[in-house]
């Protein structure tokens, strides 16, 4: 069975820092799924991540584009591609997507992609956020169907995109603000690191002590 690591998160502060620690230890080629309900913080996670890593350009939920690239103007560190798989029906909808064309060349992050985006690396990270009160245990991808999503008559992959081509999307490479302003009224989470594959395993280890390590007396 594959290891798991549980995180308590008390506020942003202590988001941001879980984020810059694994910001720290991300390469080229890493893929990173992330799971948790609606205002569940996978954006906001995303977004420290991306301070974190020094890339360009304002991140934000790419839903209706369904993915953006972020470029990186620091040569040893690697972009982002940031991807929300929400509106997405199947793995074959994500596939579509070819993300597999360039993906070594960035960190990809992946919100909503249970169940879709597994396929992309057999090396990869799952990140499950659950707020205070429900169970970090369980599995709480929402149903993207469902009526609760007001525009849910969108779209789901725009037509005649092509391949997912990394060096397209990265733009002029010009920086742009960071929106970190979500308010949440409980900021309280849960994150579970699930590891798959042996780059992770080791990884996981070292994030979960320097975050023990950092924590407040």
């Amino acid at each position: 069975m594959t290891d798991q690591t549980h995180l308590a998160i008390g506020d942003r502060e202590d988001m941001e820092r879980f984020a810059s620690l694994l910001a720290s230890r991300l390469r080229a080629g890493d893929v990173i799924i992330l799971t948790g309900n609606l205002g569940a913080g996978k954006t906001a996670l995303t977004q420290f991540l991306a301070t974190a890593l020094g890339v360009t350009g304002r991140v934000s939920s790419p839903t209706f584009v369904i993915a953006r690239a972020h470029a990186n103007p620091r040569p040893d560190r690697p972009p982002l591609v940031h991807v929300d798989a929400y509106r997405l029906v199947d793995a074959a909808e994500f596939s579509d997507l070819d993300l597999e064309y360039g993906h070594d060349e960035a960190v990809t992050v992946i919100e909503w992609g249970r169940g879709l985006a597994e396929g992309l690396a057999e090396d990869r990270l799952e990140i499950v956020i659950t707020r205070a009160g429900e169970d970090p245990k369980a599995a709480p991808d929402a149903d993207p169907t469902s009526s609760g999503d007001p525009t849910s008559d969108a779209p789901a992959i725009a037509p005649d995109t092509g391949p997912l081509d990394v060096a397209d999307l990265l733009g002029d490479g010009s920086p742009g603000p960071v929106d970190l302003t979500e308010a949440e009224e409980d900021e309280t989470r849960t994150i579970r690191l699930i590891p798959v594959g042996p780059s992770w395993q080791a990884r996981i280890g070292a994030i979960a002590a320097a975050y023990a390590e950092q924590e407040p007396t």
